[in-house]
């Protein structure tokens, strides 16, 4: 039986998304795959009373069970009632839906946003099936997140070798015959803790660390040129905190080279039409990390909650960074 989000207390993106416009600054959307980050994202944002966005993978999904999601989604929402945010608003959201079929049930079951990946497809197949997304998804008042341009690297099931920057000559064709609610673009952020190869960037003198190239904001101004005030997503923008990796590093791991998306670029992108930037490897890195340095300052060590608490307060910490310093700095997301 079809439930329908606003029973369990969700919104879609389309009210936050307009006042993220005219405010210049972001939404967060935040991946999550365990009750540990779902408890994070919720205290980060219900603390600061900002909206957010749970974002939800093809694999996530299967990993967490879709019958849990929905339960756990409606938790959030008590949840944040009970951190003291009067009025959340939380969106629950497919990242990267690759079928009609996975996105029509993601909306049976609550989901509130979906987003249909046609990007690695021939650009009429992708119009066709995202307006058959979107089709459907309207008639609950789901809104529906669409992609022009294909982004490198590796997220669970999406995998791509090179990135295809947007072309903004079809994206006033793609959002008047798609009706999608907001478009995502690739102006050169990636999926993953590996964002670029060390070709690919200049290397600090001082501290000898990868600095990744700019991006194509000439992209992104051109695709902003022909829609005015329309919603423009940013995928693959976790900044890969070294802070992070150096912890990991130190404590048995081994992640050379990791390197993502400048805060300050994501800064300057917050300010423009880009309202939903998706945060996701820096998440994991954040657990990972508190995660090792437990295991390697108590090895003896088993019991979840001893290493499983400290990876949420890390996650925590880092999610109100982001809403504060990244994607509002100096705007009014964040009351």
């Amino acid at each position: 039986m079809a439930v329908s989000y606003k029973d369990l207390g969700l919104v879609n993106t389309r009210e936050m998304f307009k006042r993220a416009i005219d405010g210049g600054y972001a939404i967060p959307a935040f991946n999550f795959n365990n009750m540990e980050q779902l408890q994070a994202i919720i205290k980060a944002s219900s603390e600061l009373k900002s909206p957010v966005i749970l974002q939800v993978s093809k694999g996530a999904r299967n990993y967490a069970n879709q019958t849990l999601l929905r339960y756990m989604a409606q938790g959030a929402v008590e949840y944040a009632k009970e951190l003291g945010c009067a009025h959340p608003e939380i969106v629950l959201h497919l990242d990267h839906g690759d079928s009609f079929e996975i996105c029509k049930s993601c909306v049976d079951f609550g989901f509130s946003s979906v987003m249909i990946d046609g990007s690695s497809l021939p650009y009429e197949e992708n119009v066709a099936l995202t307006k058959k997304v979107v089709d459907y998804a309207h008639q609950f008042d789901v809104s529906v997140e669409g992609e022009l341009g294909v982004l490198a690297g590796v997220e669970d099931d999406v995998v791509a070798e090179v990135s295809h920057y947007t072309k903004p000559e079809e994206v006033i064709d793609f959002a008047t015959r798609t009706g999608v609610d907001s478009l995502a673009i690739s102006i050169g952020t990636s999926h993953g803790a590996y964002k670029f190869k060390p070709e690919q960037c200049t290397r600090d003198p001082k501290t000898g660390k990868l600095v990744p190239p700019p991006l194509a904001f000439d992209v992104l101004d051109a695709v902003m040129d022909k829609l005015p005030g329309f919603p423009i997503v940013l995928h693959g923008s976790s900044s890969v905190p070294q802070e992070y990796v150096d912890m990991i590093n130190e404590n048995g791991g081994k992640l050379p080279d990791a390197v993502g998306i400048p805060e300050e670029q994501l800064r300057k992108a917050s300010k423009s039409a880009v309202c939903k930037i998706n945060i996701d490897s820096d998440s994991r890195l954040a657990f990972t990390a508190a995660v090792r340095k437990v295991f390697a300052d108590k090895p003896g060590e088993f019991d979840p909650r001893k290493f499983c608490g400290p990876a949420r307060d890390e996650m925590e910490k880092m999610y109100k960074h982001k809403i504060v310093d990244v994607l509002a700095s100096d705007n009014k997301l964040a009351q």
